[in-house]
């Protein structure tokens, strides 16, 4: 038996799967989010553990056989946290998570280093890590001299559960300290932001293990003795595992909190002018390529907010069929932007309401404009030279067959649907204690799922979806100056 643990932004999920991958029980606890500033977002590392104690206690109560069978875990979790220890191991202060803007100008300078992009293979973010450590040493500066490492978030949930400092290849290239190529630290990138090697962890692939459960923690779950923890991935990278986008061709579309267009590449082909994430894989010797919007289903929750409406009602609004784009026209910039803008000031509008705009028509526009902008990340993607010719659609978004049809034709490429079950982060991060607890290859783990449909693009439709799009793009310029 092996387990899958995903640390997500709003919880942590928990699988328990056999040798064939089949998932034999689940558990979830909620977390919450902090935002003491306006473009701050903060979580208490504190409430991963006691999530983490919550999950594993739910698995034994109801499977105690089955946990005595775990051979390994695996663990994923959003990526870009600052989770800042001190030389006794304590936490100095709350976790800066990937969201969080307050680094911008940081992040701005450190990206004006020519050799930076030249070594991490992107954009130094204002949402990746070390720009947040520069913000640390500028306003906090008694926290700053006492940080002895600094973790990502799902890698502290790894140090609770095996006392050992440790990060695998694809969670860490999101650091901005990474040479993503040689997949090691990068001793310069380091040395720019002030940091040093000493503070980082080690570093192994995420189907490698990556520490072994502690005695206490085992006794205390019912666990046997030897239970390895994986490596592991960043969410996306583990998501990727979770559904067989491990090579070249291979790849996927999240309609989650955020959205993501992701494409396994089997090279190393950086391009971050485009503002695409060139990140190494979960897995050896590959790499993954992504665009990232920081408002997906997210958008549609600011509308649900706004009308006072569940999303899930808003979203029955429509039919599942579409006859054509919105006369709105959304831009999900809710929180600033990553593919292919970089920009964390600009900020989303809705333009062309009118005075018999209905709420149906504003839930339209909010999806076709989340389309549109994943439509930015494909193109982008495209100039990195990476092609898809279908991806698999996953993400609480996809429940919605409006969204499908109309991202299908958007996008130009054909969706397709998982047949039912687990294929998220949680999945790939069992999928990654597998190789690490069996030693299984990745190729023999890593499959894809079956498929119960594919959403064809309309075809009658793609023309006015490519011409509204268009009027998408042009609205940018207008926007950024704005909020320059």
């Amino acid at each position: 038996m092996f387990i899958g643990l995903d640390l997500g932004t709003s919880g942590l999920k928990a699988i328990l799967v056999d040798s064939e991958g089949s998932i034999v029980a689940s558990a979830d606890a909620s977390m919450r989010t902090r935002n003491p500033a306006k473009g701050w977002s903060e979580q208490d590392p504190q409430e991963w553990v006691d999530a983490c104690d919550k999950v594993m206690k739910s698995l034994g109560s109801r499977c105690e056989p089955h946990l005595k069978a775990v051979k390994a875990i695996g663990i994923s979790g959003h990526m870009h946290g600052a989770t800042l220890i001190d030389a006794a191991g304590e936490v100095l202060r709350p976790c800066i998570l990937w969201n969080d803007t307050r680094s911008s100008a940081e992040a701005a300078a450190l990206d004006a280093i020519p050799e930076m992009r030249e070594i991490t293979a992107n954009i130094v973010f204002p949402g990746f890590t070390a720009p947040k450590l520069a913000w640390v040493r500028q306003h906090e500066p008694d926290t700053w001299e006492k940080v002895a490492k600094v973790l990502l978030p799902k890698d502290f949930l790894r140090y609770w559960l095996t006392g050992e400092y440790i990060s695998d290849m694809s969670d860490s290239a999101g650091t901005s300290w990474m040479d993503v190529k040689k997949r090691d630290w990068s001793e310069r990138a380091l040395e720019v932001t002030g940091m040093r090697r000493d503070q980082m962890p080690e570093l192994v692939e995420g189907s490698d293990v990556g520490g072994e459960v502690r005695t206490e923690l085992r006794q205390r779950w019912g666990l046997s003795e030897n239970v390895v923890v994986a490596g592991g991935g960043g969410d996306n990278a583990a998501a990727a595992c979770g559904v067989g986008a491990i090579s070249e061709g291979a790849g996927f579309v999240s309609l989650g909190t955020s959205g993501v267009l992701l494409a396994a590449r089997d090279s190393f082909a950086p391009a971050p002018d485009t503002a695409v994430h060139t990140f190494c894989h979960a897995v050896p010797d590959r790499w993954y390529q992504m665009g990232v919007i920081l408002s997906a289903t997210d958008s549609l929750n600011w509308l649900s907010r706004t009308l006072g409406q569940s999303a899930g009602d808003l979203a029955g609004l429509l039919p599942d069929q579409i006859s054509g784009p919105s006369s709105l026209t959304f831009l999900p910039y809710l929180s600033g932007e990553r593919t292919p803008h970089n920009s964390a000031t600009v900020r989303g509008s809705l333009v062309g309401l009118d005075v018999a705009t209905e709420p149906v028509d504003m839930v339209q526009s909010v999806m076709e404009g989340v389309g549109f902008a994943l439509r930015d990340s494909l193109e982008a993607l495209r100039a990195t030279g990476a092609e898809l010719s279908d991806v698999l659609a996953v993400g609480g978004g996809t429940r919605s067959r409006f969204w499908l049809r109309s991202l299908a034709t958007i996008l130009n490429i054909p969706l397709q649907i998982p047949a039912g079950g687990e294929f998220g982060a949680a999945l790939g991060a069992a999928r990654l204690a597998m190789c690490a607890g069996s030693g299984a290859t990745v190729e023999d783990v890593m499959t894809r799922p079956e498929i119960s449909e594919t959403v064809e693009p309309d075809a009658d439709l793609v023309r006015a979806y490519d011409d509204h799009y268009q009027k998408y793009r042009a609205l940018y310029p207008a926007l950024k100056a704005h909020f320059a």
